[in-house]
C-alpha cells in the first residue's frame, strides 16, 4: 500500500520526487553538472531560492546526489547514475589540476 501511495505522489525508489529530479536534471543538463549557484538553479527550475535551499537541497545532499562547494552546487556521480546518464570523468582524469588556482 505504501509503494502504491508513493508511486501516485511520483516518489521514486530513492525517495526523490519530481521536484528533486527536476533540480538534478537542470544542474546536469543546463550547467554540465556544476558548479552552479543556488540563484541560477532556482531560476532554472522556477522555484524560490529559499525553497531550493530549505526544501530541495538538504535531502539531495544527505543522500549524496549533490555537493555544496565554494564555487556552487555540483552533481555527484550518484545523481548521474540515478537519472540514467553518464557522469563525466573526474578533473584529474581529464588532465585538469583542480588545485591550480587555489594556491
Amino acid at each position: 500500500m505504501a509503494a502504491s501511495s508513493l508511486a501516485r505522489l511520483d516518489v521514486d525508489e530513492q525517495g526523490l520526487d519530481s521536484l528533486d529530479r527536476r533540480y538534478l536534471r537542470a544542474l546536469i543538463e543546463n550547467y554540465a553538472g556544476g558548479p552552479a549557484g543556488v540563484e541560477t538553479i532556482a531560476y532554472a527550475i522556477a522555484e524560490a531560492r529559499d525553497a531550493v535551499e530549505d526544501v530541495i537541497e538538504p535531502f539531495l545532499m544527505q543522500q549524496g546526489f549533490i555537493q555544496r562547494t565554494p564555487r556552487g552546487r555540483m552533481a555527484t556521480a550518484r545523481a548521474y547514475e540515478h537519472l540514467g546518464l553518464t557522469a563525466p570523468p573526474p578533473p584529474q582524469a581529464r588532465g585538469v589540476n583542480p588545485d591550480l588556482f587555489d594556491k
